[in-house]
């Protein structure tokens, strides 16, 4: 075999047609030609991706146009028209600018995470013309010999040529066990290869793989799951859609027919309201603020390959991690051999040994890498059988010809119940932090399945150590500061685990367990609440962890960048996978670090509570409006008053109460623990200021009826109280104030009282008489006491609901003892 070097393959210009090429059975050695490489590419034999990472341009030009909302705009903009309410059409305009706004901002975050999927796409080494290089995974075509190691995501079906590997298929049939594939023995598209090393032909590439397959069926009738968040958009907004056909013909027929307005003045009131009604920049908002933070977490090296996993993030309270890679550099260093029997194994004999025994097994993961740094000497021992280590086992073995079988690995594992004899010898240098491994003879033959400890013969004890990250104090440290949880989960001895957690600042560091001992579910859930650290996980463990957490009410992230760690991944509410890691621990993730540094954690996460708050606190801004548009509506289609106000007055109020503001502080720093659901904590927030609208409007209304003012009037006075009561709920919602929620409070006054005094009848607000002035003075006095008796209500109420609950739990208890 020649040296590996990198493939010069011109990219292929997406799925081509289809024509038949005879296929090549190619020697391992050798693989394709480039002739028959760029012949299969040209007829459509490429392993082209069935989907692409993201949207393109024409879907999010089509999603951004193409909404129920836009298409009732465009209706009541008709309407408005034909009655000649040309200077009512602002909402209109609005509308516009905010669908352009949500197309560029995602256009933008498209090409953003276009750039960082090409960074991050994922390789394949492929041997062609006897030369083994590494390219993209869509540049492989069918008949290319690919080859294949521990990490690695198959990247189409193939059939073994040479070698031997272990494979999991999980992510594919479910099944956790690794499966042992020899030559002839089939590969799965989407499964990895856990532990060993062989050559494959690719047979089905493309839509024709496995993984293609159920991919396309699966989406055939299930819906892309979308996060809390949007999910309770998606109902609001379709609970509304529903709503205002029928209110607003409701709304048309009683001002028409009952109030008997003229055709233009209802066309106009009722337009009002239901633009009222209308959230209409709650999704471009929500949009435009997850493509944001998109953007901001590319630009630091961080891919999201799914856009819930922000939301996620916003509500993590638990991190797992791993040791190796996150809590240390991912290097490992052999350090001191300590030999235990020089008399029977002296240290040239257990070198000797061990140079073979690194030149025969394959090097596939850090350890044994390190390992065969340290025992590179050439040996002329001939190998006969070798047994790879899996993190199931945490051994393996060879077996030499006329020098008999060897073993590395955990000391616990490999001796089994006669580990006591050697724990005072190991105990020390795991509290010390070190990774022990046990090199011992094996006086038979090895077996996978298992090992009889009255077989090992101890040799000696070799030493490996991983340094603490330089920045895993501070990172911990923010993490303890916002009231996330740190649990440790590693293949390592507990003791040296714990130490390492000691060193990196992570509190709780020495309550620590040994996973082998949890063999039940009650034993995990009672685990998760007690330990910190967990030594000697193995795989499925990981996985059973992260889903005890989740049973105890937590939201989970798991960080990892093995193997080892893809079930676990895939089962966490969040996934984060080191871009230097394995293949498939990138492609379980939902996030990758494509710098692969754990400090940057901290802003990740920051990244995801930020635009959650700020999206539910910018969302209360909308839902006031809503509100008050809502129950207006309801209560004016059993009453004689006109509706008061007009859709330029709501399109006035919308900008400089809810839009303007809503951009600004949707993009502000925020890093508190999101809690509870939604749209709960929206309608809570936003609850009290759409109730003061609608009782200090209906007073207005109540004046109108008594003293005759004009609808001009009362439409004029209704306007000047919702933007100043808008005013007032931005002043709660910008609470606590910093230098820049000022600025945005003392703009959005100004520009509210100078629209209003200067430029008041291009907004449809008309000069005010003594009589109707005084009124408006009046009810503007009352707007804070109003609103504020309603705040304490809800605080009120909020206490007693928690103390009802509480008592409830306490008369469960008993019941459940």
């Amino acid at each position: 075999m020649k040296g590996k070097q990198k493939q010069r393959t011109a990219l292929p210009e997406g799925p081509r047609p289809r024509r038949e090429v005879p296929r090549v059975s190619a020697d391992p050695n050798v693989g394709l030609t480039m002739a028959q490489v760029k012949e299969r590419q040209q007829n459509g034999w490429a392993n082209d991706p069935v989907e692409s990472p993201t949207k393109t341009v024409g879907q999010i030009v089509r999603e951004n146009v193409v909404t129920f909302f836009n298409f009732i705009f465009i209706i009541l903009a008709a309407l408005l028209i034909i009655v000649g309410s040309v200077e009512d059409l602002l909402f209109l305009l609005i509308a516009i600018a905010n669908t352009c706004i949500g197309i560029f901002q995602q256009l933008r975050s498209k090409q953003t995470i276009d750039k960082l999927n090409l960074l991050a796409a994922p390789r394949a080494n492929v041997i062609r013309e006897g030369h083994l290089g590494s390219v993209p995974a869509a540049h492989l075509v069918r008949d290319d010999v690919a080859e294949l190691a521990s990490g690695d995501q198959i990247p189409a079906d193939a059939t073994v040529l040479a070698g031997q590997v272990q494979v999991n298929e999980a992510l594919i049939t479910g099944e956790a066990d690794a499966i042992v594939k020899n030559p002839g023995d089939q590969l799965l598209s989407g499964s990895f290869v856990v532990a060993g090393r062989c050559r494959a032909r690719l047979d089905r590439v493309g839509a024709d793989s496995y993984a293609a397959k159920l991919t396309l069926e699966a989406k055939k009738d299930v819906t892309v799951g979308k996060s809390e968040m949007m999910s309770s958009l998606d109902k609001l907004i379709r609970v509304i859609g529903i709503l205002l056909i029928p209110i607003g013909i409701a709304l048309f027929a009683k001002e028409y027919f009952i109030v008997g307005r003229t055709f233009q003045e209802t066309v106009v009131s009722t337009v009002a309201a239901l633009i009222g009604m209308i959230p209409e920049g709650l999704y471009l908002l929500t949009s435009v603020a997850l493509a944001v933070s998109m953007i901001r977490l590319a630009q630091g090296k961080v891919l999201a390959q799914d856009m819930n996993c922000i939301e996620t993030l916003a509500r993590v309270d638990v991190l797992c991690v791993d040791k190796t890679g996150t809590i240390t550099e991912p290097r490992m260093e052999v350090g001191e051999v300590v030999y235990l029997d020089e008399d029977q194994y002296a240290e040239t004999q257990v070198t000797e040994i061990l140079n073979a025994f690194y030149q025969a097994v394959e090097a596939d993961n850090d350890t044994a890498r390190a390992m065969q740094k340290k025992f590179h000497g050439h040996s002329a021992w001939h190998v006969q059988t070798t047994i790879p280590f899996t993190s199931a086992t945490k051994w393996s073995a060879a077996v030499f010809a006329g020098h008999g079988a060897y073993v590395v690995g955990a000391p616990e594992f490999i001796l089994g119940y006669r580990y006591g004899d050697l724990k005072e010898e190991v105990d020390p240098w795991s509290a010390k932090g070190y990774r022990v491994l046990l090199a011992a003879e094996y006086k038979g033959t090895p077996d996978q399945k298992g090992l009889d400890p009255a077989r090992v013969c101890p040799m000696a004890l070799v030493l490996l150590a991983n340094r603490v990250r330089e920045s895993a104090p501070k990172t911990f440290q923010f993490f303890a500061q916002q009231k996330v949880a740190v649990k440790v989960i590693s293949g390592d001895n507990p003791v040296t685990v714990a130490e390492v957690a000691r060193q990196a600042g992570i509190q709780g560091a020495d309550r620590y367990v040994d996973a082998a001992t949890l063999r039940s579910e009650e034993d995990m859930d009672r685990a998760v609440r007690q330990y910190t650290v967990f030594g000697r996980v193995t795989p499925d463990q990981k996985r059973k962890l992260v889903r005890a957490l989740q049973r105890a009410g937590h939201t989970v992230a798991m960080t990892g960048d093995g193997v080892n760690d893809v079930l676990a991944l895939k089962d966490a509410d969040c996934g984060i996978a080191m871009a230097s890691g394995a293949e498939a621990a990138c492609h379980a993730a939902q996030l990758v670090l494509l710098n692969s540094d754990f400090a940057a954690m901290p802003k990740v996460v920051a990244e995801g509570r930020r635009v959650i708050n700020n999206i539910q606190r910018a969302a209360a801004l909308y839902l006031v409006k809503n509100i008050f548009s809502f129950f207006l509506s309801i209560i004016s289609l059993f009453a004689t008053f006109p509706y008061p106000v007009t859709p330029l007055q709501i399109s006035f109020l919308s900008a400089v109460t809810i839009g303007v503001p809503s951009l600004f502080l949707a993009l502000e720093p925020n890093h508190a623990l999101v809690k509870g659901k939604f749209l709960s904590n929206v309608f809570r927030a936003a609850l009290p200021g759409g109730l003061t609208d609608l009782i200090i409007v209906l007073g207005v209304v109540a004046f109108y009826v008594v003293f005759g003012f004009t609808t001009d009037q009362l439409s004029s006075m209704s306007a000047i109280l919702l933007v100043t009561i808008g005013l007032m709920v931005l002043f709660q919602v910008c609470k606590p104030f910093d230098w820049k929620r000022r600025v945005l409070m003392i703009a959005m006054t100004g520009a509210s009282v100078v629209s209003i005094v200067w430029f008041g009848s291009s907004f449809g607000i008309s000069p005010l008489d003594l009589k109707s002035g005084m009124v408006l003075a009046v009810f503007m006095g009352l707007a804070y006491p109003v609103m504020h008796v309603i705040l304490k209500a809800f605080e009120l109420g909020a206490i007693l609901w928690d103390k009802l609950r509480q008592m409830r739990r306490r008369e469960e208890e008993p019941e459940e003892c």
